[in-house]
């Protein structure tokens, strides 16, 4: 069953020099006790795909479409009817949890603070009963219970950051980079943390990151997202055995292993969003780019085993059957490169 549904969402951040589209027409779903993974370079709007479900964006943003959650479309609700969605229904763990504590209050009062917040008749046994029992699923012992943030390690205060997102106990939760800065052992343990959560909880957890390991290891289904588009989107299984978009081959090749003998990247950057390139977005960088890679947006194309690309080398036939344009084209980015 799924427990949220997003449709044609777009995220635009208003600017001086005109809308930067951070997330363009994204649609995905997440059922419930799945993790979908969502990876792609840096700045290719994945953070703002996570806040934009959860309505979390700043001033001057406005996003469009639908995120339909319990029946209700989040895009339209009122502020306060979103505020009281989030912890009890819809949970956010943050990057770097240090700047998310109050370094002036200890723990036990974050706790407090979070429950009493939503659900104002709880008492304080049972709000410490509660908490100290998340915590200690983190691992977390109750003699810390009492202690300020800068007392823990980087990777207690992600513990801490999970468990307070756990507290309400949400159907949905989305962890924005939940490893960053963490040593691998630790790393490991958030992982393990966060897979003991969809089996005992149901939780659907959208899973958000860089680190293609920790999406092989750790999701049911893989979305790829470049320049606020996904562009590839399947089981992790069968996305990482025969990727269908180049962009998900670039960076399965960019990754090292044990096998690695030689350091691959992927010529270029991601494109100004303020000004995306025409047609598909990764064309510039593309090693299989046509001519109608440049001239037309691909269209959404339905693969066997659940999957799904937007990438005209998949078709339609008519439009990718010429050999000769993909190196006329080819040759034409080369000359604009130079240019």
């Amino acid at each position: 069953m799924s427990v949220v549904s997003v449709r044609d969402l777009r995220v635009y951040y208003g600017t001086p020099h005109g809308p930067v589209r951070a997330v363009d027409g994204v649609s995905l779903e997440i059922q419930e006790g799945e993790t979908l993974g969502l990876v792609g370079e840096s700045g290719c709007g994945k953070s703002t795909l996570g806040r934009g479900i959860l309505g979390l964006l700043p001033e001057g943003a406005a996003a469009d479409g639908e995120v339909v959650y319990g029946g209700r479309n989040l895009v339209t609700l009122a502020p306060r009817e979103l505020r009281e969605l989030r912890g009890p229904d819809l949970g956010l763990i943050f990057q770097e949890p240090m700047t998310r504590l109050n370094p002036l209050l200890r723990i036990d009062d974050h706790f407090a603070e979070t429950l009493k917040r939503h659900e104002p008749g709880i008492g304080d046994a049972e709000a410490r009963r509660r908490s100290l029992d998340v915590l200690g699923k983190m691992g977390i012992p109750p003699t810390r219970f009492r202690q300020y943030p800068h007392e823990f390690s980087g990777g207690m205060r992600q513990r801490i950051m999970i468990a307070l997102a756990l507290v309400l106990r949400p159907k949905l939760l989305i962890a924005d980079e939940p490893t960053t800065a963490l040593d691998v052992i630790v790393e490991a343990q958030i992982l393990g943390i966060l897979a003991d959560l969809k089996a005992g909880f149901g939780t659907a957890l959208l899973l958000i990151t860089h680190n293609l390991g920790i999406i092989a290891e750790s999701c049911d289904r893989v979305a790829v997202m470049y320049a606020g588009k996904l562009v590839e989107e399947g089981p992790a299984r069968d996305v990482f055995a025969e990727p269908a978009h180049p962009y998900t081959r670039e960076l399965l090749e960019s990754t090292i292993s044990l096998a690695t003998t030689a350091l691959h990247s992927i010529p270029g950057a991601p494109p100004n969003l303020l000004e995306p390139p025409s047609g598909c977005r990764f064309h510039p960088r593309c090693p299989d780019a046509m001519r109608v890679c440049v001239e037309r947006e691909p269209v959404e194309l339905r693969l066997d085993g659940d999957r799904r690309v937007e990438c005209w080398l998949h078709g339609p036939e008519d439009q990718v059957s010429d050999e000769g344009r993909r190196e006329l084209v080819r040759e034409e980015i080369a000359i604009a490169d130079e240019a």
